[in-house]
């Protein structure tokens, strides 16, 4: 009988497939309709000085990443380690499957901080639904602007207005978060699908709700969550900048929202051929140009290797770990648990 890592390892190798397949098809795809020549001279002829100062600030983004954390954390580490730490777990999701690098960081940060690895890892869930709730924000508001319809701005008003409405009501559920597990549960013994479909992560959400029943702190939290992504806006439209002098910021607005739902979609590690797809994609509707758009999402890609690379491999040298080490451990870790559970 085969040994239950080798069905283990069937059941990965299963589901790569799909996002291999998905990242091929969109890889396929530019490659088909860029013009490498102009792909070649967009490069040339860019604004290395637009580009050096949005270099800079995806470093500040990857700082103020860390802040956001740190703060969700209730600054229990060291600001220092969950810096490093956070560039590390982004490193780990440029090469591994299964965004892996989201466990990466909550076991890294467990080890270095002393925290139970079951009290980090609904932070990181927290951390990720705001995101989405930020780049669905974004990209829904800037949809009118794109298209040209009328009334462009009001929408983004109303938008914006549903965006605040949603986090007050996540502020509500997690003022009551024993009260939605114990009704979620309920639920669940009727409905086991939905136990099966998303249990795990409904329950790592409700419990990391908890950490937003302090009001100071979930005022903190959206402080420096919004402060990040507007870094990351101002980045994104100085890289763009950079590529075609007629830009304007809700262009970045429509990219960093395409790029953040891009990165959503199965794909290889790293999100590749789905990020560059969707940055690509979404410029193209301003300017019709693949080529130099696609020079846009090389570059965002080059950015976001850098940041990650020059400061998750300092602390992966400063703690004398490899990517290969933590991935095993990681292995080691997620077959514990499946041996605890039968």
């Amino acid at each position: 009988m085969p040994r239950p890592y080798t069905k283990q390892k069937m059941k990965d190798i299963k589901r790569l497939i799909p996002g291999a397949i998905i990242s091929i098809l969109l890889i396929g795809a530019i490659l088909y309709f860029v013009d490498f020549q102009t792909l070649w001279n967009a490069i040339k002829t860019a604004n290395y000085k637009i580009l050096a100062g949005s270099a800079v600030l995806s470093f500040v983004w990857m700082f103020g990443r860390a802040k956001v954390w740190h703060t969700l954390l209730r600054d229990k580490p060291k600001y220092i380690d969950t810096l490093f730490t956070t560039a590390e777990g982004y490193l780990l999701n440029t090469f591994l499957p299964f965004r892996l690098g989201e466990l990466g960081r909550a076991f890294l940060i467990s080890r270095k901080s002393g925290m139970q690895f079951g009290e980090v890892l609904p932070t990181i869930v927290i951390e990720r639904v705001v995101d989405l709730a930020f780049s669905a924000g974004l990209l829904i508001a800037s949809i009118p602007f794109v298209v040209g319809a009328q009334g462009s701005e009001q929408i983004g008003y109303i938008v914006g207005g549903l965006v605040i409405v949603g986090l007050f009501m996540m502020y509500i559920l997690a003022r009551n978060n024993k009260w939605a597990l114990d009704v979620f549960h309920k639920l669940s013994q009727r409905f086991p699908a939905l136990q099966k479909f998303g249990g795990s992560f409904l329950e790592s959400f409700f419990n990391g709700l908890g950490v937003l029943t302090d009001g100071w702190l979930f005022i903190r939290f959206l402080f420096w969550m919004a402060l990040n992504w507007f870094v990351a806006l101002v980045a994104y439209y100085l890289i763009t900048l950079a590529f075609f002098p007629q830009a304007q910021p809700v262009w970045a607005l429509f990219i960093l929202g395409a790029a953040a739902f891009g990165g959503a979609i199965p794909a290889l590690p790293g999100g590749v051929g789905t990020f560059e797809g969707a940055v690509t994609a979404a410029l193209v509707l301003f300017t019709g140009d693949e080529s130099t758009a696609l020079a846009v999402a090389l570059t965002a890609r080059l950015y976001n290797y850098l940041n990650s690379g020059v400061i998750g491999g300092i602390g992966l040298m400063r703690e004398g770990q490899t990517l290969s080490g933590i991935y095993q451990q990681l292995m080691n870790l997620r077959n514990k648990d499946q041996t605890e559970n039968t």
